[in-house]
C-alpha cells in the first residue's frame, strides 16, 4: 500500500516535487535493502527473519519508484490490466515466455516444485499431514 500511495500521490499529484526529492528516495531505499538484509540475517525467530526480508525488499521498489523510468515502474503498469481475462488473454499468448524464455523456464519450474505434487519435494510433507491422526 506504501509503495502505491508513492506511486498515486507523489508522483501523480505532485511530479515536481517528487522529481526534486528522488535521489533522496533512492538513497533511502538503497539504505533499507543493506539495514533489512543484514538485521534480518542475525534473527533467530523465522518470522521475524521473513519480514526483514520483506522490508529489504521493499527498499527495491522504492529504488524503482524513484528512478522515475519506465523499467523502474513496469510494475505499476499492471494496475490498469486487473481483468481475467485481459491477464489470461495474456498468459495464453506467451507472456512472459516470449521475451525471458529461459527465466520464464526456471521459474515455472521453481513453481511447480511449490505447488506440491506428486514427485516434487513439498508432497511428502502435505502428505504427511493426512497421515498425522
Amino acid at each position: 500500500m506504501g509503495a502505491y500511495g508513492l506511486v498515486r500521490i507523489n508522483m501523480e499529484l505532485l511530479p515536481h516535487a517528487h522529481s526534486i526529492f528522488s535521489p533522496w528516495l533512492m538513497l533511502l531505499g538503497s539504505i533499507q535493502i543493506i539495514y533489512a538484509a543484514s538485521t534480518s540475517l542475525g534473527q533467530r525467530n523465522l518470522k521475524k527473519r521473513i519480514a526483514y526480508f520483506s522490508v529489504s525488499h521493499m527498499g527495491f521498489i522504492i529504488i524503482g519508484i524513484g528512478s522515475i523510468s519506465d523499467t523502474g515502474l513496469r510494475f505499476f503498469s499492471w494496475r490498469e490490466h486487473v481483468m481475467i481475462d485481459y491477464v489470461f488473454f495474456i498468459l495464453t499468448k506467451g507472456g512472459m515466455a516470449i521475451p525471458m524464455p529461459k527465466i520464464f523456464t526456471v521459474f515455472s519450474i521453481l513453481s511447480m516444485v511449490s505447488l506440491a505434487l506428486p514427485g516434487m519435494s513439498g508432497f511428502v510433507a502435505e502428505l504427511m499431514i493426512f497421515f498425522e491422526y
